[in-house]
């Protein structure tokens, strides 16, 4: 289905290294000390993270403080209040991308997307191997292949998710697209959703939407971004259910006390990917 790539097994360095980090934070191990947790030369180590980050490894996990993300939340809904009063809610921006949200109709929703064509693929990007799906309405499936999960498991979430739809895998027509969310091509673009959920999930998705890229919110600014602010524990598992990873940010909702939390596709992944989109937003 897949051939693991040198991508992928930096990738893997680059989640170690942050693990690392994270539980020896506080004694600021050395880069020689992390270099060798990952099984590579300390010049090796620090070129790759570089070129993944864009910011040494140490300056990196500093975005993942509780402090800093205390600070992070604060800034993010000043954001989202300002585009919100110039009129730009509707709008989420993916580096210079905007994203559109279309869902299935209530009809298309009781029939489990019976009849529509999936076109799937798996591909590396810089946080490891993901499985995308896609109709002609739009990418309809994102996710990640976790480090203890395989790309079976995900293509068989895919297809109870849109049951009764019709898939085939065609990588060349998922490269592109692939190239286009992670940047390798920086020509302006659209990106078009196609969703499956209940009105309910629909709104948190579009919610999450709003959020600028570096940023973080949490599940109680959601639930008020969607004016039901006592509605958390929904709001919780709306979030959980997003089943297009990465451009629905579902990976920017954090615990109100600056902790990261959990995360669909690996908590790993979500430091990786707040820190990157951190860096790559500084």
């Amino acid at each position: 289905m897949m051939v693991s790539t040198e991508t992928n097994i930096n990738y893997q360095r680059i989640e170690q290294a942050i693990l690392y980090l994270e539980k020896n934070f506080q004694r600021q191990p050395e880069l020689d000390e992390v270099a060798d947790k990952v099984h590579l030369s300390p010049f090796h180590f620090q070129r790759i993270f570089t070129e993944w980050a864009g910011i040494s490894p140490k300056r990196f996990l500093q975005f993942l403080t509780v402090d800093f993300l205390k600070e992070k939340l604060e800034q993010t809904r000043n954001l989202v209040e300002a585009a919100e009063s110039a009129g730009l809610s509707s709008q989420s921006r993916v580096y210079d991308l905007f994203t559109t949200l279309e869902a299935v109709t209530p009809q298309e929703y009781k029939l489990h997307g019976k009849g529509i064509q999936i076109e799937y693929g798996f591909h590396e990007t810089p946080f490891g191997t993901c499985h995308i799906g896609a109709t002609e309405r739009g990418i309809c499936w994102l996710s990640f292949v976790s480090t203890h999960g395989s790309p079976k498991e995900e293509l068989e979430a895919m297809k109870e998710h849109w049951n009764q739809s019709v898939f085939h895998q065609n990588q060349a027509v998922t490269l592109p697209l692939i190239d286009r969310i992670f940047g390798k091509k920086q020509l302006p673009d659209k990106f078009h959703l196609f969703v499956k959920g209940t009105n309910f999930q629909v709104k948190v998705w579009e919610a999450l939407l709003r959020l600028p890229m570096g940023g973080v919110t949490t599940y109680q600014e959601i639930a008020r971004l969607i004016e039901n602010p006592k509605a958390l524990q929904a709001v919780g598992s709306a979030v959980g259910s997003n089943h297009i990873a990465y451009l629905i940010p579902c990976h920017r909702v954090i615990r109100k006390d600056g902790v990261l939390g959990e995360y669909r596709w690996d908590a790993v992944r979500k430091k990786s990917i707040i820190g990157w989109e951190m860096s790559k937003a500084s």
